[in-house]
């Protein structure tokens, strides 16, 4: 009988642990002090879950490292028992998708690293050195790559492998500067210190870009190591083709928005900044008139058009030192800003720079009155001077603005 194979923990008991639905199981031959936890989401993997525990425990033998298995169960059929004899521990919970079960593991986790993957026994948990090698030379975060390993034949549709993996890494890369070569891969490890600064939040498939992303922004010490993915066992079926058709492309379109928004710097930042620079070289030199360079004359257009440049610029760039302090998980870049953007000394330039934009316009505005609120249709130089002037006065109040939010997100946002 299972009864007699294990101690079944009461709800949530583990220190940290909040939800009163999660239910901690504990097998009879249940390992103390584990160095390795191999922590695993389980949905309705009757099939092959006995194999893929002991495969953990084969490859924990032949690491030489004491590890423990823990299973998230949301199954309605016999996983959690089968696990359970086969000496892993189970955590029962509710069916709340997969990123949810790792958020929800987090607390009952004992290892000093954690070893993340699937239960269908499609990545080959025997071989658990290259992961246990890298932690013990001092890495936080090590991904498994397919690419760098072996992908067995007819075990990814080539759709994912030839097309939907190497472009999203691509584009990872591109966006952050990286260098992995499988961000899909769910055979990955980390420490669990740095796993609880991480601070998961995505409750399903997008869980592996963010847990990806927030290792670049953490700047955690990384590796990469060659995994062997292997074909469904016979007579299973993978989740996705359970859920139909969609299921792969809704995964895919969850974890490009994950990518977006923790990489939203990159669509803000440097964009930014370029918007501001073309913007500038645009506006400034016409202050006082325009500007005739061989052929092309650069008129009062043109600089409009500066100043339109300018002002999505600088929202650009403002809006990306924002979101730089949300993902700054050290502090160095939110200090590097507040020294920056002094408040003191941002209110006053800020300050400055609408006097000057109102002393710039006012010969357009006295114009203006003396011509009985009526523009002519002729151009002055005022007109210049007062395009210039108004990107002074938006700028400076867009430096204003931008400086409380910078202080006000400084101060609240939570350092892990």
């Amino acid at each position: 009988m299972i009864g007699s194979s294990y101690m079944a923990g009461s709800s949530v008991s583990e220190p940290g642990a909040k939800d009163s639905e999660l239910r901690l199981l504990v097998p009879a031959n249940d390992v103390a002090e584990p160095e390795l936890s191999i922590v695993i989401p389980a949905l309705n993997e009757e099939l092959t879950i006995a194999q893929f525990v002991d495969w953990c425990q084969e490859g924990l033998r032949r690491a030489k490292v004491r590890g423990e298995v823990l299973i998230i169960d949301s199954s309605t059929d016999a996983t959690a028992d089968v696990a359970l004899a086969q000496g892993a521990r189970v955590l029962k919970a509710p069916k709340r998708g997969l990123g949810r079960a790792y958020i929800d593991a987090i607390p009952f986790i004992r290892g000093d690293y954690v070893l993340m993957g699937d239960a269908d026994c499609t990545y080959d948990f025997r071989n658990l050195e290259p992961f246990m090698a890298k932690f013990h030379e001092g890495y936080e975060y090590v991904m498994g790559s397919r690419f760098r390993g072996y992908i067995e034949p007819g075990s990814m549709p080539a759709l994912h492998r030839y097309f939907g993996t190497p472009f999203t890494t691509l584009l990872l890369n591109l966006l952050y500067g990286s260098r992995f070569s499988d961000i899909h891969c769910g055979m990955r490890g980390i420490s669990l210190p740095a796993l609880r600064r991480m601070d998961l939040q995505s409750q399903s498939w997008e869980y592996a870009s963010e847990m990806v992303l927030k290792s670049v922004h953490m700047d955690l010490k990384t590796a990469e190591v060659p995994v062997r993915f292997l074909k469904d066992s016979e007579g299973r079926v993978s989740h996705h083709k359970r859920a139909g058709w969609f299921s792969p492309w809704h995964a895919g379109w969850i974890n490009l928005r994950a990518m977006f928004i923790y990489g939203a710097d990159f669509f803000l930042f440097r964009p930014g900044l370029l918007l501001l620079l073309v913007g500038l070289l645009l506006t400034l030199p016409m202050t006082f008139g325009p500007i005739t360079i061989g052929p092309v004359t650069f008129s009062l257009y043109w600089m409009l058009f500066g100043l339109t440049l300018s002002v999505l610029g600088l929202h650009g760039f403002y809006v990306g030192c924002i979101v730089r302090t949300f993902f700054d998980y050290g502090g160095a870049r939110t200090r590097r800003w507040l020294r920056m953007f002094s408040y003191t000394r941002s209110v006053v330039l800020s300050a400055l720079a609408v006097l000057a934009g109102a002393a710039l316009a006012a010969p357009l505005v006295y114009q203006y009155l003396r011509s009985g609120f009526r523009f002519s249709g002729n151009v002055f130089p005022a007109n210049y001077m007062a395009v210039t002037g108004l990107l002074f006065v938006i700028g400076g109040c867009m430096n204003f603005t931008f400086t409380l939010a910078l202080h006000a997100a400084a101060s609240n946002v939570k350092r892990r």
